[in-house]
């Protein structure tokens, strides 16, 4: 477990798995050449061997007056064939939740940054046969744009492996909250409270989101997928064969990057495994992490 703090507000990252991997088949220009070839990488997030570290955590803020978590990872039982990694997984996640101090009927408020499959897994757990809310006293707040895109999408006949899963997971995941009145659809710089607001940060998906926490004179940003691999700040435009848009994501990386670099708020990554947060810092005519 590892925490952070912002002025009056905590973070604690609660981590689903944790995987050493190439990362060529989701970011296709980040061979192990390639990766190998960013010195700063190591040790947090590559190997002594140049193979990069991926984590897939939740990340629980608590301010003054809320407790929020921020993305659900994969979740148990999610019947995933397609993606044999995650299909049907069981791990303690919800044991290793309530172990940090977070049992789920205290968690107030969930936001998915957006609505793909390893960020809105633990939305539901399996219970007699049927997906219940695994947070019954939260509203879980979705961007409204994003989840329009993907209600018409699962509407649609999927045409391919992840967009099949992608079907699946609206209707394991998505649809049994909102079904059950707990979804919010707010709009992409949606204000939580005083102190957490969402930043529209589009391309990986429609309506993709980052978490913005400013308390005290202090700052940090949750990244969700915006950015999935630190490497990506050393190549802004190393877009990942996910992205809805990589055109669109590619300039969201710079401009977002630039932007941290010029203020010097704290980087929580969504998937950065190791120390996990950082400051970005201009290197050249792009950037590096400082952690």
């Amino acid at each position: 477990m590892q925490e952070w703090k912002i002025g009056k507000v905590r973070v604690t990252k609660v981590v689903e798995s944790e995987m050493v991997t190439p990362l060529d088949g989701l970011i296709p220009k980040a061979t192990r050449e390639a990766v190998a070839a960013i010195s700063w990488l190591r040790p947090h997030f590559v190997t002594d061997e140049g193979v990069p570290r991926l984590s897939i955590h939740a990340l629980v803020i608590e301010t003054p007056e809320r407790r929020i978590l921020v993305d659900t990872c994969v979740g148990n039982d999610k019947s995933l064939p397609t993606i044999p990694l995650w299909n049907k997984l069981q791990l303690p996640f919800l044991d290793d939740l309530a172990a940090a101090g977070f049992k789920p009927d205290s968690i107030d408020t969930v936001v998915c940054t957006h609505l793909h499959v390893d960020h809105v897994g633990w939305n539901t757990m399996l219970k007699d046969g049927r997906w219940v809310p695994t947070f019954p006293k939260a509203r879980y707040l979705l961007g409204r744009r994003e989840f329009e895109y993907w209600q018409s999408e699962a509407e649609a006949q999927p045409g391919n492996d992840f967009a099949a899963a992608q079907v699946a997971v609206f209707g394991d995941s998505v649809k049994p909250v909102f079904d059950a009145g707990l979804v919010d659809l707010v709009e992409h710089d949606h204000r939580i409270s005083k102190e957490v607001s969402l930043v529209p940060t589009h391309g990986h998906t429609p309506g993709h989101v980052s978490v913005r926490i400013e308390s005290e004179g202090e700052r940090a940003l949750i990244t969700g997928d915006f950015v999935h691999h630190p490497c990506q700040l050393a190549h802004p435009d190393w877009a990942t064969n996910v992205d809805w848009d990589q055109t669109e994501s590619s300039k969201t990386r710079a401009r977002t990057f630039s932007m941290l670099a010029g203020e010097g708020s704290l980087v929580i990554g969504t998937h950065w495994a190791g120390v996990t947060a950082g400051r970005i810092v201009r290197e050249g005519k792009a950037f590096r992490l400082e952690t």
